[in-house]
Order: C-alpha cells, then structure tokens, then sequence
C-alpha cells in the first residue's frame, strides 16, 4: 500500500474522516459543533480515494471517524475531550 498524506487541517481545527451512516461521526459533529470547533468532513465513500488513509492510521480497517490533527497526527474515534486536548496541546 502506497503511503498517503492527508492535507493538514489549519490550526485550531481538525478534518475528519468519516460516512454518512456513521453514528460515532455524527456524535462527534454534534459535539465540535456545541463548543464551537472547526472541522472539515471527509466522507471515504463519496471520495474512495481518502479510504486508503483511513486504512493506512488504522492497521487495514477503514474505521470512522478517523481525525486528523494540523500537527499531522491521527486519533481514531476520539472523544470530545482527546480532542480539545490535542488541539491545546
């Protein structure tokens, strides 16, 4: 598998990876939302392509929500919390 390099989200934000019948990814949208954190939403099936980063972070499974961090990291379905805490880190 060909390593992919997701485009890195601006500081202070998070691009998650993520489908449309995906309850985690839809808790964690309602969550961003409610304390006002900025978030780009990848769907792997309307851009197959992006799959193959979701695959590569989590050891061949496309598991959702995937997010990505501006620092280049990548958690996979994280809380509200690990999430605060990684953009104030």
């Amino acid at each position: 598998m060909t390593a992919v390099t997701p485009q890195l989200p601006e500081p202070g934000t998070i691009t998650m990876y993520s489908t449309a019948w995906c309850g985690y990814c839809r808790r964690l949208r309602t969550q961003l939302d409610s304390v006002g954190i900025g978030y780009t939403v990848v769907d792997i099936e309307e851009q197959p392509h992006t799959a193959d980063f979701v695959e590569q972070v989590n050891g061949g499974n496309r598991t959702v929500p995937t997010v990505v961090f501006p620092d280049g990291t990548a958690a996979t379905n994280p809380s509200l919390n690990d999430v605060k805490a990684r953009l104030t880190a």
